[in-house]
């Protein structure tokens, strides 16, 4: 029998649920916003993890700079407390990503929200000849 999912893809599950109720919990920086972890890539050594982040009603680059440079400077700390959560021999190096997999699929809804509409407009106006 198969496995469904490889090491990395459970240790990258495991840290995913870990860091989103570590940033929530330990961060006390007040400049970081809601923080939502969308995925977590861990390479096959285990060395490196890229973190895939999102952060609500902050859609400003300078923001989102801002945000990826705040986790980048805690990476150490949150590395030492996933340390102590998981029971991993090495914990992987935390590179933090800002997703817009999000925003594009906010921004192609809107589009298609847009184009049916304006379909809807044209059809009725056909009908009505």
């Amino acid at each position: 029998m198969a496995k469904e999912y490889s090491r990395t893809q459970r240790v990258g599950d495991q840290m995913q649920r870990e860091l989103a109720l570590l940033i929530q919990r330990e961060i006390k920086d007040p400049r970081l916003g809601i923080v939502t972890i969308t995925a977590v890539n861990v390479a096959r050594d285990l060395g490196h993890a890229k973190v895939y982040i999102t952060v609500m009603g902050k859609n400003a680059e300078d923001d989102i700079a801002l945000s990826l440079e705040i986790l980048t400077n805690a990476s150490g700390y949150l590395r030492s407390l996933l340390g102590k959560a998981m029971k991993l021999r090495t914990i992987p190096q935390l590179h933090f990503v800002y997703d817009e997999s999000i925003v594009r699929g906010s921004t192609m809804s809107a589009l298609i929200d847009k184009a049916l509409a304006e379909d809807r407009k044209y059809r009725q106006g056909d009908d009505e000849e």
